[in-house]
């Protein structure tokens, strides 16, 4: 199985920033690579999306997210119940293994393969192995700082390649 992804967002008003560390892991010793880019640009460059899990199972659902945006003219929140009903029902595609994280400068959604779509009171979000270190991180930096959205998940990221042997410190970000 591979693993390795950790993928963290903070919105703040209209700002907004994800992040994702760029390791690859097979089984529980391996790692496959460094670099992999997990976050992306969407409809005309204003969302962005992360995943964890699969790596194809997750490109798939990015795809899907996309073509989803596309038929609601963008409409994040719509778009992605949709994704979310269609992931739960589809025979094939509910065996996908992963999970998204996507935002606009309106809101930050988690989308699950159990149906869910929930956007995080606090607007701070994070899927993947090393999850609930960057979360942590975020929210203390969160509530404890000024910093901006893009500052925050940089440094929640580095702070859980520390913590997290699924996680490393090549950072991709992006923000709106």
């Amino acid at each position: 199985m591979f693993r390795g992804t950790t993928i963290v967002a903070v919105k703040k008003e209209n700002r907004v920033a994800l992040a994702g560390d760029g390791q690859v892991t097979f089984g529980n010793s391996t790692i496959m690579k460094h670099g992999a880019r997990k976050v992306r640009r969407l409809y005309e460059d204003k969302i962005i999306a992360g995943y964890a899990g699969s790596v194809a199972d997750a490109l798939t659902l990015c795809d899907k997210l996309e073509t989803k945006l596309e038929n609601y003219q963008g409409n994040l929140v719509r778009a992605a119940v949709e994704l979310a009903k269609e992931w739960r029902t589809d025979r094939v595609l509910r065996r996908l293994e992963a999970m998204l994280l996507a935002a606009s400068s309106e809101v930050l959604l988690l989308i699950s393969g159990t149906g869910e779509v929930i956007e995080p009171d606090d607007e701070i979000a994070a899927v993947g192995s090393g999850a609930p270190y960057a979360l942590a991180a975020a929210k203390a930096l969160a509530r404890n700082s000024e910093m901006e959205p893009r500052d925050i998940v940089y440094q929640a990221l580095k702070i859980a390649s520390e913590i997290c042997i699924y996680t490393n410190d090549q950072i991709i970000l992006e923000e709106l």
